[in-house]
C-alpha cells in the first residue's frame, strides 16, 4: 500500500488528518453545501438501502450527506471531528434528526452507539489516513457492517491544499484493502470535481460485507 504523503505546497510535515479544517470551516461549509448529495452521490444512489435502515457517516463536515440521508428515513449517525464544521452542520440541518458525534477514524469507538450499520459513507476522509491507519480503519468499518452492509467510499484526487494531510491513495488500494477484510467491490468509477478544479477528481467506490456473520462469537 502506498504511504507517501501527496505534497504539500511547503513541503510541511505531517499533521493529524483534520488539520486545516478548523481554521476554513467557514468556508468549506459554504462549498460543501454548494453541492447536493444526490450530485455528489449520483453514480451510486441505486445502491443507497432504499427502506430506512441505520446509517453512519463518518467526516461529515457539514452533514450535507447525513441530512439527506436522514430525509429519507434513516436513523443516521454523522461523525465530525472538528467543532468548527460541526457547529455549522447542527445550526444548518438543526431540524434534520441527525445524531452528532465527535469521533474519528481509525479508531471510530462510538461508545454512544453500540451495534452495527446497514450502510457507511466516507467522502473524502479515507485519503486523510496514512497506511496503517487505513487498514485499522477497513477493519472497524468491517466490524460495524451488518452482512450485506455496503461501504461508500469517495476518494479525492490532486494536489494537496496548503495544510492540509492527504496522502495518494488509490482505488486499487481501497478496493484490495476491503477485499482483505470481507468486502467485495460492487461499485468502482471516476468523476470529474464538482467545484471545476481541473487538477482535482474523484473515485466513487462501494464495498459490501459478506452476507455471512463474519463477527467474533
Amino acid at each position: 500500500m502506498s504511504d507517501q504523503l501527496a505534497p504539500t505546497r511547503q513541503g510541511n510535515s505531517p499533521a493529524r488528518g483534520t488539520s486545516g479544517y478548523a481554521e476554513t470551516a467557514d468556508a468549506l461549509a459554504v462549498q460543501y453545501e454548494e453541492v447536493t448529495f444526490e450530485e455528489v452521490h449520483v453514480d451510486v444512489l441505486r445502491l443507497v438501502p432504499a427502506e430506512p435502515c441505520r446509517i453512519l457517516d463518518v467526516g461529515a463536515g457539514t452533514g450535507r450527506d447525513a441530512a439527506a440521508l436522514a430525509a429519507r428515513g434513516h436513523s443516521v449517525v454523522a461523525v465530525e471531528p472538528t467543532r468548527e464544521l460541526r457547529a455549522h452542520g447542527q445550526r444548518i440541518h438543526a431540524d434534520s434528526g441527525i445524531d452528532w458525534v465527535d469521533d474519528v477514524l481509525p479508531d471510530l469507538a462510538l461508545s454512544q452507539h453500540a451495534g452495527r450499520f446497514d450502510a457507511v459513507f466516507a467522502t473524502a476522509v479515507w485519503m486523510h489516513l496514512d497506511a496503517d491507519e487505513r487498514r485499522h480503519a477497513m477493519a472497524r468499518i468491517a466490524a460495524l457492517l451488518v452482512p450485506g452492509g455496503r461501504f461508500f467510499v469517495n476518494l479525492r484526487h490532486g494536489p494537496v491544499p496548503e495544510s492540509r494531510r492527504m496522502f495518494a491513495v488509490s482505488a486499487a488500494e481501497t478496493v484490495e484493502l476491503g477485499s482483505t477484510y470481507g468486502l467485495r467491490t460492487v461499485h468502482r468509477s471516476e468523476r470529474p470535481d464538482l467545484h471545476g478544479r481541473d487538477n482535482v477528481w474523484w473515485s466513487s467506490l462501494v464495498l459490501q460485507m459478506n452476507d455471512a456473520d463474519n463477527s467474533p462469537t
